[in-house]
């Protein structure tokens, strides 16, 4: 036998083997079939991306989730008691849900206020953070080195000079394209930086699959955040033409204890120190005007539910847990719904049970709304979702495409009574192989004010049945989406 036919048949073992291990790892059927096809069709790349991005390391747990759950409930309970909790009867089960799963406690006493665009957030952020005296901490996907993260990043060496505890989590991927240089300079000045699961090789395979999108910032334990936006310009700016849709929400009172846990957490994924002292889960009682006052906004441009008395409860999800937390808490939130649900997100690639729930929702009678970008920033991810999206319209789910700029918000409302916003998308991505945070809001004047927001971004967007994307389709696009569906689990 020749050299190349060796090779040949080398390589060939090399994919069937790649096939069984794929076939092996018992995951869901859908992308148990797309690994093998991308194995199968592209045998070079194919071994290569399931080498880079498909190989499972669920099971190798980076950290023990048993023994970080334990200490995370020592030092939550130790300086957190809520002896007037009432907890909303209807949604006790979801609550539950969450509590069983991964210890997501449920917290009242809070001030909510949402912030949809980087106008808002960044100069609130920025005030928050020169008013911080005991410390500062940032877990986020993309810290970038331009105006806007340079602006931050003086804000925050500034209050560490002052004696103020900083400590930042970056996702080691999502900013790839940021040199050292610009976190360095953090670290000269005494700000603690920690990258979340570095990728370098030879261990570059165990690591650039499962990534911390996360965007959690908490001052002092009193004021927190979460949402979409990462801190970069392009979250005030827009990108290219387009102008920034986002949402973040801005959280005092009890609440900011969960986002507290959440990056502590975090920080002894990275740097194997657990802090748990009472400094970080300061009394922060609200009084009972600030606790049950609402305000309503009368633009879009400024709303807010301005002071909350509702329940909040901010769950995480992660590849290295027993559970997809976030996914099934969608689910029995779709499931239970009686009268709408709306979505924005700016990628919408949903698990089958997520598909699934929402088409028997609107055939249920619900009234189910996805709002996506007109235009994405990822042009293959937006042909994977069109096939899905057309068939959420058939399926009497009204699906519109926000045309006043890139919509990169991620939020839930169902029924005025439970709304969420975070760091999740619907897709594979979000519920199977990142590291996301979501707060979950049972509180009605904050629901109704997620669904005027909703709304009102709906009036800027065209429904798919007028989308000439959809109109007078040719055999080749739809076999383009068809095609580009079949990756959608790898997405």
């Amino acid at each position: 036998m020749s050299v190349l036919g060796i090779i040949y048949w080398l390589w060939r073992i090399i994919v069937i083997g790649a096939i069984i291990h794929v076939v092996l790892d018992n995951r869901q059927p859908a992308k148990t079939i797309a690994w093998a096809l991308v194995i199968y069709f592209l045998p070079i790349a194919g071994v290569v991306a399931y080498l880079f991005f498909g190989v499972n390391r669920r099971k190798e747990r980076y950290i023990s989730r048993r023994s970080m759950d334990q200490l995370t409930k020592r030092s939550m309970l130790e300086f957190v008691e809520q002896r007037d909790l009432s907890l909303p009867e209807k949604h006790k089960p979801v609550i539950d849900l969450f509590v069983n799963q991964s210890f997501s406690l449920p917290f009242n006493n809070n001030k909510v206020e949402v912030l949809v665009n980087g106008y808002q957030f960044f100069p609130q952020l920025l005030r928050d953070i020169a008013a911080a005296e005991s410390h500062i901490h940032i877990d986020i996907y993309i810290f970038k080195d331009d105006a806007l993260g340079r602006l931050v990043s003086d804000a925050l060496i500034a209050k560490r000079r002052q004696g103020v505890e900083v400590r930042i989590v970056y996702d080691d991927v999502g900013c790839w394209n940021v040199k050292d240089a610009f976190f360095e300079r953090m670290r000269i000045e005494g700000i603690e930086v920690e990258p979340f699961m570095p990728v370098r090789f030879p261990r570059f395979t165990s690591k650039a699959n499962y990534r911390n999108h996360r965007k959690i910032m908490v001052i002092d334990g009193r004021v927190g955040y979460i949402g979409g936006m990462n801190i970069a310009l392009r979250y005030v700016k827009g990108t290219g033409k387009q102008p920034w849709r986002d949402t973040m929400v801005r959280v005092e009172g009890r609440g900011v204890y969960s986002l507290q846990r959440a990056f502590l957490i975090d920080w002894y994924f990275v740097d194997r120190t657990l802090l748990s002292e009472k400094t970080y889960y300061p009394s922060t009682t609200l009084s009972e005007e600030e606790n049950y006052t609402t305000e309503s906004a009368s633009t879009r441009s400024s709303f807010h539910s301005g002071k909350s008395g509702g329940v909040l409860q901010t769950v995480t999800s992660a590849p290295t847990a027993s559970y997809p937390e976030i996914m099934q808490g969608y689910m029995r939130i779709i499931m239970a719904a009686k009268k709408y649900i709306y979505i924005e997100t700016p990628y919408f690639l949903p698990t089958m049970g997520i598909h699934a729930a929402l088409q028997m929702a609107a055939q249920s009678g619900v009234d189910v709304r996805i709002l996506v970008p007109a235009k994405s920033d990822a042009r293959f991810t937006e042909w994977a979702s069109r096939s899905y999206l057309r068939e959420a319209s058939k399926a009497g789910i009204k699906v519109s495409f926000y045309q006043a700029g890139f919509l990169h918000s991620k939020l839930m409302v169902c029924d005025d009574s439970v709304c969420t916003c975070g760091s999740t998308n619907v897709d594979f991505r979000s519920f199977e192989n990142n590291f996301e945070a979501n707060t979950f809001f049972y509180d009605k004047a904050l629901a109704q004010n997620f669904r005027q927001m909703f709304l009102a971004d709906e009036t800027q967007s065209i429904t798919l049945t007028k989308n000439p994307k959809f109109q007078n389709m040719t055999i080749l696009t739809r076999l383009g989406e068809s095609l580009t569906r079949l990756f959608s689990p790898l997405l």
